[in-house]
């Protein structure tokens, strides 16, 4: 068993989106999206040290320029990847937090959810978050990717469709027994290593939901539920409406 402690907060950036080119350096109120995602995991009293990974001499640049650490890595497949290897260099810690770099309305008590499970359910491999399912179009949306629990807490699957359903046929409402997934993410470190190198999995390649390759392989994924809602930046239209939501917060709106 590893002697490893403490946690390490990962922030996995890359320059290159098919949508939103250059999408971590994106300005909000004056600062790089990717700075007010570093600032915000940072206030996190669990986080011992934060680090911004990526392969963009651009983004590292940057980082340094705003007091953060960044770490170098090759291209990676995906976030996680990314992950694993920034903390592979970094092996004093035993939980490694996947915080995404385009979440800049993350809440640090919502880190504290990722990390607590660890403590209080030693078996516990990788943790994740959830909100509550609010709005009928967010059951019905493919977008909106929605998990459902167990009486302890860990998820029985993850979907893009509309989820659970019901025996009459009915529409989402408000007692469905179904949450709305939030993409963070924690893990024992050596489960991270071992995570990115299982095999690609059926459900996994269906559903788009990279998740799913920990549940089809047999691990246990516990799934916290969060009271912070948070909205991740895919196109400029909606770091234009984060923009406003983090300037009403400074006016005291």
């Amino acid at each position: 068993m590893s002697d490893a402690t403490g946690v390490l907060a990962v922030i996995p950036a890359r320059y290159d989106s098919s949508r939103f080119p250059g999408k971590p350096l994106a300005r909000i109120l004056g600062k790089p999206m990717i700075q007010h995602v570093y600032e915000r995991a940072s206030q996190c009293a669990m986080v011992d040290r934060g680090v911004v990974a990526t392969d963009d001499d651009a983004i590292r640049t940057a980082v340094v320029g705003f007091g953060g650490e960044p770490v170098m890595t090759g291209a990676c497949p995906t976030g996680t990847h990314r992950v694993a290897e920034a903390a592979a260099g970094l092996p004093q810690f035993g939980i490694v937090l996947n915080v995404q770099g385009d979440e800049p309305l993350l809440h640090p008590a919502m880190l504290e959810g990722l990390v607590t499970p660890f403590a209080t359910r030693p078996d516990t491999v990788m943790t994740t978050l959830a909100e509550p399912m609010k709005q009928a179009k967010d059951y019905l949306s493919p977008d909106v990717v929605k998990v459902m629990r167990d009486r302890a807490g860990s998820a029985l699957y993850f979907t893009r469709a509309s989820a659970p359903g019901s025996r009459d046929g009915s529409v989402w409402d408000e007692g469905a027994p179904v949450l709305r997934h939030v993409g963070l993410y924690g893990y024992r470190a050596a489960f991270l290593q071992t995570m990115v190198h299982l095999d690609a999995t059926p459900l996994e390649s269906r559903e788009g939901l990279e998740q799913l390759r920990a549940m089809e392989h047999g691990y246990r994924i516990h799934v916290s539920e969060t009271d912070y809602a948070t909205i991740g930046v895919d196109t400029p239209e909606e770091l234009a409406a984060v923009e406003e939501i983090l300037r009403a917060r400074a006016d005291g709106v």
